[in-house]
């Protein structure tokens, strides 16, 4: 089983920056791909940016792009989400979570096995 936490979360200005951390606790050998996800208030959750087990492949929202980077060290068990250029739209509850090997639709809620518990990002304008 695998536990993603979530941390890095925080009050940032518009157009300010903040590096959002997950970190995939328990033993597995699984190689599990990771998605971030979030929720801003009174609205569903929405697909972020998704990457692969080897960290080769990514995928981002079209909100996101350009300003949003994923990356994953798989020494560390952790993946990454960049946020640049923040915007006070992007306020939301951020959720890291992990894809099993071999689901194919990386923005559905449905891909994802195991969730992380989120952390608040509030943008500021």
């Amino acid at each position: 089983q695998v536990q993603p936490v979530e941390s890095g979360g925080g009050l940032v200005q518009t157009g300010g920056s903040l590096r959002l951390s997950c970190t995939k606790s328990g033993r597995t050998s699984t190689p599990y791909g990771m998605g971030w996800f979030r929720q801003a208030a009174g609205k569903e959750r929405e697909f972020v940016a998704g990457i692969s087990w080897g960290g080769s492949v990514t995928s981002y929202a079209d909100s996101v792009k350009g300003r949003f980077t994923i990356s994953m060290d798989n020494a560390k068990d952790t993946v990454y989400l960049q946020m640049n250029r923040l915007k006070h739209e992007d306020t939301a509850v951020y959720y890291c979570a992990a894809r099993p090997p071999g689901v194919p639709n990386w923005r559905s809620e449905e891909s994802y096995k195991y969730w992380g518990q989120g952390t608040q990002v509030t943008i500021s304008s």
